[in-house]
Protein backbone atom coordinates (compact mmCIF):
# COMPACT_ATOMS: atom_id res chain seq x y z
CA UNK A 1 0.00 0.00 0.00
CA UNK A 2 2.83 2.17 0.40
CA UNK A 3 4.09 2.10 -3.10
CA UNK A 4 0.85 3.59 -4.59
CA UNK A 5 1.67 7.16 -2.72
CA UNK A 6 5.06 7.30 -4.07
CA UNK A 7 4.03 6.28 -7.63
CA UNK A 8 1.36 9.00 -7.92
CA UNK A 9 3.75 10.88 -6.96
CA UNK A 10 6.23 10.44 -9.05
CA UNK A 11 3.38 10.33 -11.72
CA UNK A 12 2.83 14.16 -10.54
CA UNK A 13 6.34 14.78 -10.77
CA UNK A 14 7.50 13.24 -14.25
CA UNK A 15 4.69 13.82 -16.20
CA UNK A 16 4.64 16.47 -18.69
CA UNK A 17 0.73 17.51 -18.17
CA UNK A 18 1.25 20.57 -20.26
CA UNK A 19 1.79 18.89 -22.97
CA UNK A 20 -0.68 16.61 -22.30
CA UNK A 21 -3.06 19.07 -21.44
CA UNK A 22 -4.31 19.17 -25.85
CA UNK A 23 -4.62 15.52 -26.19
CA UNK A 24 -6.46 14.95 -23.65
CA UNK A 25 -9.49 17.20 -23.59
CA UNK A 26 -9.47 16.38 -27.30
CA UNK A 27 -9.96 12.99 -26.54
CA UNK A 28 -12.48 14.06 -23.43
CA UNK A 29 -14.38 16.02 -26.09
CA UNK A 30 -14.57 13.76 -29.08
CA UNK A 31 -14.70 10.43 -27.53
CA UNK A 32 -15.14 9.98 -23.89
CA UNK A 33 -17.78 12.61 -23.64
CA UNK A 34 -20.34 10.82 -26.78
CA UNK A 35 -19.89 7.65 -25.43
CA UNK A 36 -20.62 9.17 -21.77
CA UNK A 37 -23.63 10.52 -23.87
CA UNK A 38 -24.46 6.79 -26.07
CA UNK A 39 -24.08 5.00 -22.21
CA UNK A 40 -26.41 7.40 -20.18
CA UNK A 41 -29.31 7.51 -23.16
CA UNK A 42 -28.95 3.50 -22.75
CA UNK A 43 -29.97 3.32 -18.99
CA UNK A 44 -32.47 6.13 -19.11
CA UNK A 45 -36.12 5.58 -19.70
CA UNK A 46 -37.90 7.52 -22.96
CA UNK A 47 -40.14 9.03 -21.12
CA UNK A 48 -37.71 10.43 -18.64
CA UNK A 49 -38.54 8.13 -15.65
CA UNK A 50 -35.09 7.15 -14.28
CA UNK A 51 -32.75 4.61 -14.69
CA UNK A 52 -33.71 1.10 -16.90
CA UNK A 53 -32.24 -2.06 -18.09
CA UNK A 54 -35.39 -2.39 -20.46
CA UNK A 55 -33.25 -1.31 -23.63
CA UNK A 56 -30.83 -3.55 -22.90
CA UNK A 57 -33.21 -6.84 -22.55
CA UNK A 58 -35.01 -5.62 -25.72
CA UNK A 59 -31.61 -6.37 -27.25
CA UNK A 60 -30.49 -9.45 -25.45
CA UNK A 61 -34.04 -11.07 -24.88
CA UNK A 62 -34.65 -10.95 -28.76
CA UNK A 63 -33.75 -13.56 -31.47
CA UNK A 64 -33.51 -10.85 -34.29
CA UNK A 65 -30.78 -8.95 -32.49
CA UNK A 66 -28.40 -12.23 -32.33
CA UNK A 67 -29.16 -13.27 -35.75
CA UNK A 68 -28.13 -9.50 -36.94
CA UNK A 69 -25.09 -9.63 -34.76
CA UNK A 70 -23.90 -12.95 -35.85
CA UNK A 71 -24.54 -11.72 -39.20
CA UNK A 72 -22.40 -9.00 -38.78
CA UNK A 73 -19.32 -10.57 -37.11
CA UNK A 74 -19.56 -13.61 -39.60
CA UNK A 75 -18.95 -10.96 -42.14
CA UNK A 76 -16.24 -9.02 -40.34
CA UNK A 77 -14.88 -12.49 -39.91
CA UNK A 78 -15.01 -13.38 -43.45
CA UNK A 79 -13.87 -9.71 -44.34
CA UNK A 80 -10.21 -10.06 -42.11
CA UNK A 81 -9.65 -13.64 -42.87
CA UNK A 82 -9.33 -13.30 -46.84
CA UNK A 83 -7.88 -9.65 -46.20
CA UNK A 84 -5.35 -11.50 -44.67
CA UNK A 85 -5.16 -14.30 -46.91
CA UNK A 86 -4.40 -11.65 -49.89
CA UNK A 87 -2.87 -8.80 -47.85
CA UNK A 88 0.62 -11.11 -46.12
CA UNK A 89 1.72 -12.56 -49.78
CA UNK A 90 1.20 -8.57 -51.79
CA UNK A 91 3.01 -7.18 -48.35
CA UNK A 92 5.70 -9.56 -48.66
CA UNK A 93 6.19 -9.18 -52.69
CA UNK A 94 6.64 -6.03 -52.52
CA UNK A 95 9.01 -5.51 -49.85
CA UNK A 96 11.28 -8.73 -50.72
CA UNK A 97 10.80 -8.98 -54.63
CA UNK A 98 10.04 -5.54 -55.81
CA UNK A 99 13.90 -4.87 -55.85
CA UNK A 100 13.41 -1.38 -57.32
CA UNK A 101 13.39 1.76 -55.00
CA UNK A 102 11.02 3.82 -56.95
CA UNK A 103 9.10 0.78 -58.66
CA UNK A 104 7.99 -0.24 -54.12
CA UNK A 105 7.23 3.42 -54.06
CA UNK A 106 5.04 3.68 -56.47
CA UNK A 107 2.91 0.60 -55.63
CA UNK A 108 2.63 1.83 -52.18
CA UNK A 109 1.13 4.91 -53.23
CA UNK A 110 -1.19 3.49 -55.89
CA UNK A 111 -2.57 1.18 -52.74
CA UNK A 112 -2.71 4.02 -50.80
CA UNK A 113 -4.41 6.29 -53.29
CA UNK A 114 -7.91 4.94 -52.95
CA UNK A 115 -7.67 5.78 -48.82
CA UNK A 116 -8.45 9.35 -49.84
CA UNK A 117 -11.47 8.26 -51.40
CA UNK A 118 -14.39 8.30 -50.01
CA UNK A 119 -16.03 5.11 -49.10
CA UNK A 120 -19.30 6.01 -50.53
CA UNK A 121 -17.38 6.83 -54.42
CA UNK A 122 -16.04 3.37 -54.12
CA UNK A 123 -19.25 1.49 -52.93
CA UNK A 124 -20.53 2.96 -56.16
CA UNK A 125 -18.13 1.70 -58.06
CA UNK A 126 -18.34 -2.02 -57.35
CA UNK A 127 -22.31 -1.28 -57.48
CA UNK A 128 -21.39 -1.24 -61.21
CA UNK A 129 -18.90 -3.72 -60.88
CA UNK A 130 -20.98 -5.90 -59.27
CA UNK A 131 -23.79 -5.17 -61.04
CA UNK A 132 -26.03 -7.88 -62.71
CA UNK A 133 -24.71 -6.50 -65.96
CA UNK A 134 -21.33 -5.45 -64.36
CA UNK A 135 -18.17 -6.16 -65.52
CA UNK A 136 -17.56 -9.19 -63.20
CA UNK A 137 -20.62 -10.81 -64.69
CA UNK A 138 -20.22 -10.16 -67.88
CA UNK A 139 -16.34 -11.37 -67.55
CA UNK A 140 -17.67 -14.49 -66.22
CA UNK A 141 -20.14 -15.36 -68.30
CA UNK A 142 -17.77 -14.32 -71.43
CA UNK A 143 -15.47 -16.90 -70.27
CA UNK A 144 -18.35 -19.71 -69.95
CA UNK A 145 -17.81 -20.00 -66.35
CA UNK A 146 -21.70 -19.07 -65.63
CA UNK A 147 -24.43 -19.72 -67.53
CA UNK A 148 -26.56 -16.11 -65.66
CA UNK A 149 -25.74 -13.68 -63.83
CA UNK A 150 -24.51 -13.99 -59.99
CA UNK A 151 -26.40 -11.69 -57.37
CA UNK A 152 -23.78 -10.04 -55.98
CA UNK A 153 -25.79 -6.87 -54.88
CA UNK A 154 -28.09 -7.42 -52.35
CA UNK A 155 -25.88 -10.84 -50.66
CA UNK A 156 -23.36 -11.07 -47.95
CA UNK A 157 -20.58 -11.59 -50.61
CA UNK A 158 -21.18 -8.40 -52.24
CA UNK A 159 -20.17 -7.16 -48.81
CA UNK A 160 -16.79 -9.11 -48.42
CA UNK A 161 -15.96 -8.15 -51.88
CA UNK A 162 -16.61 -4.32 -51.30
CA UNK A 163 -15.18 -4.41 -47.70
CA UNK A 164 -12.18 -6.53 -48.45
CA UNK A 165 -11.18 -4.02 -50.90
CA UNK A 166 -11.70 -0.66 -48.61
CA UNK A 167 -9.62 -2.54 -45.98
CA UNK A 168 -6.61 -4.58 -47.76
CA UNK A 169 -4.68 -1.75 -47.94
CA UNK A 170 -4.14 -2.01 -44.08
CA UNK A 171 -3.24 -5.35 -43.63
CA UNK A 172 -0.48 -4.58 -46.26
CA UNK A 173 1.18 -1.75 -45.37
CA UNK A 174 1.26 -2.78 -41.19
CA UNK A 175 2.38 -6.34 -42.59
CA UNK A 176 4.93 -4.70 -45.03
CA UNK A 177 6.16 -2.89 -42.15
CA UNK A 178 6.66 -5.93 -40.05
CA UNK A 179 9.00 -7.59 -42.94
CA UNK A 180 10.80 -4.68 -43.97
CA UNK A 181 11.77 -4.56 -40.09
CA UNK A 182 13.22 -7.59 -40.34
CA UNK A 183 17.13 -8.19 -40.34
CA UNK A 184 18.17 -9.84 -43.08
CA UNK A 185 21.19 -11.13 -41.04
CA UNK A 186 19.16 -12.92 -39.38
CA UNK A 187 18.41 -15.10 -42.56
CA UNK A 188 21.90 -14.76 -43.85
CA UNK A 189 23.12 -16.85 -40.68
CA UNK A 190 20.44 -19.39 -41.40
CA UNK A 191 20.67 -19.73 -44.89
CA UNK A 192 25.29 -20.60 -44.01
CA UNK A 193 23.78 -22.93 -41.08
CA UNK A 194 21.58 -24.99 -43.79
CA UNK A 195 18.32 -24.01 -43.45
CA UNK A 196 16.54 -23.32 -47.12
CA UNK A 197 14.24 -21.05 -48.29
CA UNK A 198 10.74 -22.90 -46.92
CA UNK A 199 12.51 -23.03 -43.80
CA UNK A 200 14.22 -19.47 -43.26
CA UNK A 201 10.31 -18.09 -43.84
CA UNK A 202 9.04 -20.74 -41.51
CA UNK A 203 11.26 -19.89 -38.76
CA UNK A 204 12.45 -16.49 -39.30
CA UNK A 205 9.95 -14.20 -41.15
CA UNK A 206 6.88 -15.74 -40.71
CA UNK A 207 7.26 -15.39 -36.98
CA UNK A 208 9.26 -11.71 -36.82
CA UNK A 209 6.05 -10.49 -39.27
CA UNK A 210 2.97 -12.30 -37.45
CA UNK A 211 2.58 -9.31 -34.78
CA UNK A 212 1.95 -6.84 -38.01
CA UNK A 213 -0.27 -9.31 -39.65
CA UNK A 214 -2.12 -9.30 -36.61
CA UNK A 215 -2.37 -5.39 -36.29
CA UNK A 216 -3.80 -5.42 -39.82
CA UNK A 217 -6.25 -7.82 -38.86
CA UNK A 218 -7.67 -5.91 -35.60
CA UNK A 219 -7.52 -2.86 -37.67
CA UNK A 220 -9.73 -4.76 -40.55
CA UNK A 221 -12.22 -6.31 -38.31
CA UNK A 222 -12.80 -3.44 -36.77
CA UNK A 223 -13.36 -1.61 -39.14
CA UNK A 224 -15.29 -4.13 -40.52
CA UNK A 225 -17.60 -5.10 -37.95
CA UNK A 226 -19.33 -1.39 -37.70
CA UNK A 227 -19.02 -0.35 -41.19
CA UNK A 228 -22.27 1.67 -42.21
CA UNK A 229 -22.04 2.71 -45.78
CA UNK A 230 -20.84 0.19 -47.69
CA UNK A 231 -22.76 -2.57 -45.90
CA UNK A 232 -25.82 -0.07 -46.59
CA UNK A 233 -25.02 0.61 -50.47
CA UNK A 234 -23.93 -3.15 -51.59
CA UNK A 235 -26.55 -5.10 -49.98
CA UNK A 236 -29.69 -2.99 -51.65
CA UNK A 237 -31.44 -2.97 -48.10
CA UNK A 238 -31.76 -6.76 -48.62
CA UNK A 239 -28.90 -7.55 -45.22
CA UNK A 240 -28.82 -5.56 -42.36
CA UNK A 241 -25.95 -5.42 -40.50
CA UNK A 242 -26.11 -4.38 -36.92
CA UNK A 243 -24.50 -0.42 -37.62
CA UNK A 244 -27.56 -0.17 -40.08
CA UNK A 245 -30.07 -1.03 -37.33
CA UNK A 246 -28.18 1.42 -35.06
CA UNK A 247 -28.41 4.39 -37.70
CA UNK A 248 -32.05 3.43 -38.32
CA UNK A 249 -32.62 4.17 -34.76
CA UNK A 250 -30.75 7.11 -34.25
CA UNK A 251 -31.52 8.68 -37.94
CA UNK A 252 -35.61 7.24 -38.76
CA UNK A 253 -36.98 6.18 -35.78
CA UNK A 254 -35.02 8.72 -33.43
CA UNK A 255 -35.12 6.53 -30.16
CA UNK A 256 -31.53 7.17 -28.96
CA UNK A 257 -32.26 5.53 -26.02
CA UNK A 258 -32.57 2.07 -28.39
CA UNK A 259 -29.64 2.83 -30.44
CA UNK A 260 -27.69 3.53 -27.40
CA UNK A 261 -28.14 0.30 -26.29
CA UNK A 262 -27.46 -1.00 -29.41
CA UNK A 263 -24.26 0.87 -29.59
CA UNK A 264 -22.90 -0.60 -26.44
CA UNK A 265 -23.78 -3.78 -27.11
CA UNK A 266 -21.93 -4.03 -30.35
CA UNK A 267 -19.18 -2.29 -28.56
CA UNK A 268 -18.76 -4.34 -25.73
CA UNK A 269 -19.21 -7.60 -28.16
CA UNK A 270 -16.24 -5.92 -30.39
CA UNK A 271 -13.92 -5.89 -27.67
CA UNK A 272 -15.14 -9.04 -26.25
CA UNK A 273 -13.65 -10.47 -29.45
CA UNK A 274 -10.79 -8.28 -29.61
CA UNK A 275 -9.65 -9.39 -25.66
CA UNK A 276 -10.50 -12.92 -26.92
CA UNK A 277 -7.91 -12.81 -29.51
CA UNK A 278 -5.42 -11.25 -27.21
CA UNK A 279 -5.17 -13.78 -24.44
CA UNK A 280 -4.81 -16.01 -27.23
CA UNK A 281 -2.32 -14.35 -29.11
CA UNK A 282 1.01 -16.80 -30.30
CA UNK A 283 2.93 -13.73 -30.34
CA UNK A 284 2.91 -13.06 -26.58
CA UNK A 285 5.59 -14.09 -24.72
CA UNK A 286 4.72 -16.22 -21.97
CA UNK A 287 7.27 -17.30 -19.12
Amino acid sequence: MTRLPAFLGALRRDMPWPLLAAPLLFFAAFFAFPLAVVLVASVTAADGGGLTLAHYARVLLDAYHWDILWLTLRIAFVTTAIAMMLGYPLAYYLVRVVEARWLRRACVVLLVIPLFTSNIVRSFGWMVLLGRVGIVNETLQGAGLIERPIRFLGSETGIVIGLVYILLPFVVLTTGNAIAAIDRRLEEAASDLGAGPAQRFRTIVWPLSLPGLLSGAVIVFTLAVSAYVTPALLSSGRVTVFSMLIYQQYASVFDFHYGGALSVVLLVATLLLLWAAAAIDPTRRRT
